[in-house]
């Protein structure tokens, strides 16, 4: 069975989409009409802008989604999932992809959330910290052990076995990454982010961007998607929207979901947009599946 995966912010850079654009007519009308749902040219950033003007989350997260959806819409009748599923930001990729949104609608949630999670890093800083070669329960417990009522950290990212990433309040993720390499972690290091993603400091940018969902028709998808706060397979609209407001706040749960989906019978996963982390994921997850980009 064959699974379509969608990576998250991180994945950009400059020149990509530009290729789809100049050789795809489906490609040049979809970004065209993104600039013009967005009421400013991303394509110009995307294209040919700086690595800073790309870096900006309000353009980042609607680029990433722009290249992955489009990339996906691009290949025809060779689209088709058994199932998808999208790593924080490509969960909403995964979703327009599949029929679940509207191109428009799925560009317009995407530019909301990455407006709201901007104030929310605003008004809250914060910063994450990747953990390397340290079981999970052990990370876990380093973060309850350094978190207080208004100073916390918290595991943000499953992303494979070895590979956590944790969030929160600056003073209290530095003092995580003290314990966790004390503990044995062969790394823990400070991510160049501006904001506690995946943490309870989203919640003002989970409570702006929970008016926009409930506002926004969700169908059906025409494949189950995997969602990153429970891992499991969802097709019911109203479940699918409780789960997007759930995941500004809630963990990334990439491994289960991947666990889950070879369970449910995928061997082929293809990763739709930028970049080669999920694939990378998928292989240290498990050594019995393919994982290759569209190429």
């Amino acid at each position: 069975m064959k699974a379509f995966v969608f990576p998250g912010q991180g994945a950009q850079f400059v020149g990509m989409g530009k290729d789809l654009y100049e050789n795809n007519a489906l490609a040049k009308e979809l970004f065209d009409k993104a600039n013009e749902v967005l009421g400013f040219r991303i394509t110009d950033i995307m294209f040919d802008g700086t690595a800073e003007e790309l870096k900006q989350t309000k353009v980042t997260q609607p680029a990433v989604f722009l290249h992955s959806v489009i990339s996906a819409l691009c290949m025809g009748d060779a689209f088709q999932p058994d199932m998808v599923a999208g790593h924080s930001l490509g969960e909403f990729s995964a979703l327009t992809a599949a029929g679940a949104l509207s191109f428009e609608d799925g560009l317009k949630l995407v530019h909301a959330r990455a407006m709201a999670m901007q104030k929310a890093c605003e008004k809250a800083p914060g910063t994450m910290a990747a953990v390397i070669a340290l079981p999970d329960e052990k990370i876990e417990e380093v973060c309850a052990q350094v978190s207080t009522d208004d100073c916390v950290a918290v595991p943000a990212n499953y992303n494979c076995p070895g590979q956590l990433v944790i969030s929160g309040n600056v003073e209290a993720i530095e003092k995580a990454c003290v314990l966790l390499k004390e503990a044995g972690a062969k790394r823990a290091l400070m991510l160049p982010v501006s904001g506690a993603f995946h943490s309870p400091l989203m919640q003002p940018a989970k409570d702006e961007l929970q008016a926009a969902i409930e506002a926004t028709e969700v169908k059906a998808p025409k494949c189950p998607i995997y969602q990153n706060v429970d891992a499991k397979p969802h097709t019911d609209p109203a479940e699918i929207k409780a789960n997007l407001i759930a995941q500004l706040t809630s963990s990334v749960r990439w491994t289960a979901s991947v666990q889950n989906m070879i369970a449910d019978g995928a061997t082929d996963f293809t990763e739709c947009g930028p970049g080669k982390a999920l694939q990378g994921m998928i292989a240290k997850i498990s050594k019995e599946v393919t994982a290759h980009g569209i190429e």
